[in-house]
């Protein structure tokens, strides 16, 4: 049971030492938005993204319990799993960068994670072309 001491104590530091949260997280896994067609992915990812996280921004607000929350963030799935069956360019990774981005301001995600690929046992060609369409997403979004 949290006592009174407890109470002041954490008032205290948020008051005093600018006590805050650094980041909440919400997972989701994209593996089921996996679509052979860019553009039925690219709207299974905004659409997944969307709806899970839609209480992201309003949930954070509601544990603060007057401790800041400084960043909201969503990890995904790692693209290059997600996209390797409909990117064929380098391009085509960058626009699920940008459905990325779209989807985070929309629930108000400060970033999103998970434009990534695993590449610690080797690379495959989806790989190899979102690790080269890094430059282009980062230069295009804000959160990704």
């Amino acid at each position: 049971m949290i006592n009174f001491f407890e109470v002041n104590e954490t008032n205290k530091m948020v008051e005093q030492e600018n006590l805050d949260v650094r980041t909440i997280t919400i997972g989701i896994s994209l593996l089921e938005c996996i679509d052979s067609n860019l553009d039925k992915l690219n709207e299974n990812i905004y659409n997944r993204i969307t709806t899970v996280a839609k209480d992201l921004a309003a949930g954070g607000e509601k544990i603060e319990f007057g401790i800041p929350i400084v960043n909201k963030r969503i990890s995904v799935t790692p693209i290059a799993l997600v996209g390797g069956s409909a990117c064929k360019t380098p391009e085509d990774f960058a626009t699920i960068a940008d459905t990325l981005d779209r989807a985070a301001e929309k629930v108000g995600a400060n970033l999103i994670g998970g434009y990534s690929a695993l590449v610690s046992k080797g690379m495959t060609t989806a790989d190899e072309m979102l690790i080269r369409s890094i430059p282009m997403a980062l230069g295009r979004t804000n959160r990704v």
